[in-house]
């Protein structure tokens, strides 16, 4: 008696459901798409490992550089000692103007960098404005960095950190360039370190440049008008920084007009 044999069609069948079964999602065979064309997510690969660790990690946060004084060219800044804590930065209107605005800067951290403190200050500076090659009697303040090292004044010391010399040679009479009184300019000066001696009173009339590159700028009580050559300050204003600046921090002034400052 004869078997009868099955179709070869149903003989199949089975094979082909056991082949899928052990082949699975590890196999070399080409992704499923979805009906939109893009393949099926699967499982990832070492590089697609890499490339989500790369997109994981944060971008490394730059440092930001110590904060420069604002409007000073690279000359200038060069001319900062690097001890130097504290610049009380004079800025002139023109290089012929009389006129100028002060800011104390900071620099406590370094790391930081400079940060003002105090100001913008009204202030004035001498009669024709600046030089970088002063002269005694051209009625010019000298441009440049100088460090600030004494004080003094007719008055009695209102709490200088620096070093103060009251003393009635301080006090003046007579009238400014403009017909203004000059009485008081003095009670309270601070002495720019240009042509002189630093740690002695601001009245010491040695002069290292010889007498006639001028002497005696300072930092003194503004009386309303233009000076010889030195810098001046309201009267309050000089007060408080008599008390701010620190011999500690090196203090310095950076003095000039806009142009000349900006080199």
């Amino acid at each position: 008696m004869s078997v009868p044999r099955r179709p070869p069609a149903l003989l199949a069948a089975p094979l082909l459901a056991l082949a899928l079964l052990l082949t699975g999602c590890g196999s070399d065979a080409a992704p499923a798409k979805t009906p939109e064309g893009v393949p099926g997510q699967g499982a990832a690969g070492p590089q697609s490992d890499a490339a989500s660790a790369l997109r994981a990690s944060p971008a490394p946060t730059p440092t930001p550089s110590p904060a420069e004084i604002p409007d000073l060219g690279p000359e200038t800044l060069a001319q900062i000692p690097a001890e130097a804590r504290q610049a009380f930065v004079v800025t002139g209107e023109e290089a012929d103007s009389y006129r100028s605005s002060a800011v104390l800067y900071s620099r406590a951290d370094p790391a930081q960098g400079w940060e003002p403190v105090a100001g913008p200050w009204p202030a004035h500076n001498g009669m024709e404005g600046w030089t970088d090659h002063h002269v005694a009697g051209d009625r010019r303040s000298p441009t440049g960095v100088y460090t600030l090292t004494d004080a003094g004044g007719r008055l009695p010391d209102p709490g200088a950190l620096l070093p103060y010399d009251e003393h009635p040679r301080f006090a003046v009479d007579g009238e400014g360039f403009f017909g203004e009184p000059l009485e008081g300019s003095f009670d309270y000066v601070v002495a720019i370190n240009y042509n002189r001696t630093e740690g002695v009173s601001p009245l010491d009339r040695t002069r290292p440049l010889g007498l006639e590159r001028g002497g005696g700028i300072w930092i003194h009580v503004d009386h309303g008008g233009p000076t010889q050559g030195c810098v001046s300050i309201p009267e309050e204003l000089m007060e408080e920084l008599l008390r701010t600046l620190d011999p500690a921090m090196k203090p310095v002034i950076v003095m000039g007009d806009g142009e000349t400052l900006g080199r």
